[in-house]
């Protein structure tokens, strides 16, 4: 019993669907159409962050001028050589 009525519910809402393309009222309410626009504004923030992630870690790997030199600490001041035996 339980599966005609999921069944149903399933064929109803692909009828919704195929009506809706076809009548091209795909959105009931202004809400829907904010709604729509806030998804793929943060789909297109991941995807652009995702990207910049990958252009770093690729220039960080390709595009080094010196591999073995570190980025430490730079030695600033002048030596205190008195302090030398």
């Amino acid at each position: 019993m339980a599966d005609q009525e999921l069944g149903s519910q399933i064929e109803a809402q692909f009828n919704d669907v195929v009506r809706r393309l076809q009548s091209k009222h795909l959105f009931q309410s202004n809400w829907d159409i904010a709604t729509f626009a806030i998804f793929f504004i943060f789909i297109g923030a991941v995807l652009a962050l995702t990207l910049l992630v990958l252009i770093r870690c690729c220039w960080g790997c390709c595009f080094s001028s010196s591999p073995s030199k570190k980025h430490g600490k730079h030695k600033v001041g002048v030596d205190n050589l008195a302090l030398e035996p």
